[in-house]
């Protein structure tokens, strides 16, 4: 969380991605990396599976207040709001999640899916969750 437009305070994950400086491999908590306030919407976009409410919230806010951050297939890769930097690029595998999470919160279609899995049952199992 950190400062971006007067006492307006939003939330952004922060995840490997394109910067004013190139791609950069930064992450946390803890902090990983130079830092430098640049949000990565498609990061927030993955918790819509977990936090649906909170996450949508963040999207619109971001989409609201940051209108070049929304290009016609989707968020940019990233954009630093205390510097006015907006990536070009709109990147299909931050766009995969964005879509696949918000299906699976509408239909759990993905989950569902993924779940089928003998594979993933079996492990499942063994980390000792039980159907149902």
């Amino acid at each position: 969380m950190f400062e971006a437009v007067g006492t307006q305070r939003i939330f952004g994950e922060f995840s490997s991605s394109d910067s004013v400086k190139g791609y950069v491999a930064w992450g946390g908590p803890p902090a990983l990396g130079p830092i430098d306030g640049s949000l990565v919407p498609c990061a927030t976009a993955g918790s819509l599976a977990f936090d649906f409410p909170d996450t949508i919230h963040v999207l619109r806010w971001i989409r609201g207040h940051f209108p070049q951050a929304w290009q016609l297939y989707g968020y940019v890769d990233a954009f630093n709001p205390l510097t006015g930097w907006y990536d070009t690029d709109v990147i299909g595998i931050d766009v995969g999640i964005s879509v696949l999470m918000a299906e699976n919160d509408r239909t759990q279609l993905v989950w569902n899916t993924f779940m089928k899995d003998p594979a993933v049952q079996s492990g499942m199992n063994l980390a000792g969750f039980q159907p149902g």
